[in-house]
């Protein structure tokens, strides 16, 4: 009997662990360390989750409940309110139940991400209460119902920043101005528009002010904006920890796991999927993606082979790629993932050893939304050749 220990209970998790159970995988145990599986749409109260995955759309809740009934359906084992403090496929963990050692013969690590707070960006000033992460706002307003503030400002300006300004126009809070040090803001115009936020482009939050609860923001032009809350948003970082104290590669790109299409890491048997390789992409693709995942898992379970990997990387000023390896016998199932750092209009270019194995059309590249490649780009790599490179022409 062959078990599958899948760490972290979102999309990502509970999509790949009921696709292991469907391909075959007798014992499938996901570990989540909050009271309630679901991942972070559980208390992300808006419409457009499930397109892509379940061919439908939902609100976040109805979304996160949907995948855990799949689960409790397929017979996977939902432990909730589990840490897994380190290892890789033998699990140190801790729940009401005490410390535990789990033994897998595969392990999925799909911890998901979480946005960089305050003191990660080194904003100084004093430390009053009202200064939050868009991840604690939706909680407070959507799981809690609590009062957040009466006057906002929202830190950025990716599509997450104006769901925050949705929530707390939810909560009674209004926006009195996104602040974005890129000349534009880097969401869907309609969203913009629905949102209806006063936008500060090219500027910086460089002070918080306030004693028990913030009275304002100072801006890097001299200015004070009047407020009594701050919600710093995106900025993305992989929860990595469990994956850095496993020894597994780290991509300088994206901050979590260097992966292939399948999800396989630098250590055989341990696989990375959703936010956690890509921070921070869709629900629904997080989701597929840990659907891949559930395949590689199978093939490994079954055969016992890590296959040997062709590097791919980018050049500035792209930020990242993903997948950051390929297997030639595998092609990859999902498009390709990068991100910019600058606003450009450039065609993308794939390379290996100075052939061009595909080439797109000019576009505008926009920082902190994700270009999406087709998976074909890459049929033509040389198994036997030098990394495949990404770039900007």
């Amino acid at each position: 009997m062959s078990r599958v220990a899948v760490v972290g209970g979102g999309p990502a998790g509970l999509a790949a662990a009921v696709a292991c159970r469907a391909l075959g995988v007798d014992d499938v145990v996901v570990l989540e360390r909050e009271a309630i599986a679901g991942g972070v749409p559980r208390h992300c109260d808006h419409t457009g989750f499930g397109l892509r995955d379940l061919r439908r759309v939902l609100r976040g809740p109805a979304y996160a409940a949907r995948w855990v009934e799949r689960a409790a359906r397929a017979g996977v084992d939902v432990r909730t309110a589990t840490s897994v403090l380190d290892g890789t496929t033998s699990l140190t963990t801790t729940s009401p139940r005490g410390v535990e050692t789990i033994a897998a013969d595969a392990v999925l690590l799909a911890t998901g991400c979480r946005e960089r707070p305050r003191h990660a960006r080194l904003v100084p000033g004093t430390r009053p209460a009202g200064v939050l992460t868009t991840g604690a706002l939706q909680q407070l307003v959507h799981l809690g119902r609590a009062h957040v503030g009466h006057r906002a400002v929202v830190v950025g300006a990716e599509h997450v920043s104006f769901s925050a300004v949705l929530t707390l126009r939810e909560a009674g809070c209004a926006t009195v101005a996104m602040v974005t040090e890129h000349p534009a803001h880097q969401t869907y115009a309609p969203l913009a528009w629905i949102a209806g936020a006063p936008l500060l482009t090219r500027r910086r939050v460089v002070e918080i002010r306030g004693r028990s609860r913030v009275d304002g923001v100072v801006l890097d032009d001299g200015r004070t904006l009047a407020c009594d809350t701050v919600v710093f948003t995106g900025d993305w970082i992989p929860d990595h920890e469990l994956a850095r104290r496993a020894g597994l590669a780290i991509d300088a790109g994206t901050r979590g796991p260097s992966v292939d299409p399948g999800g396989r890491t630098s250590t055989p048997g341990v696989f990375a999927a959703g936010n956690l390789v890509h921070a921070a992409e869709t629900a629904d693709l997080a989701a597929l993606g840990g659907r891949a995942a559930a395949t590689a898992i199978v093939d490994w379970l079954r055969t016992g082979t890590w296959p040997a990997r062709v590097p791919v990387g980018c050049e500035r000023p792209l930020q990242w790629v993903w997948p950051q390896a390929l297997d030639p016998g595998m092609p990859p199932s999902l498009p390709f993932r990068l991100r910019t750092a600058t606003t450009a209009r450039a065609a993308l270019a794939a390379t290996q050893d100075g052939r061009t194995l595909w080439r797109s059309r000019r576009r505008w590249l926009i920082p902190n939304r994700s270009i999406g490649v087709p998976a074909h780009a890459v049929t033509g790599v040389d198994p036997r050749g030098g990394p495949v490179s990404w770039r900007l022409v």
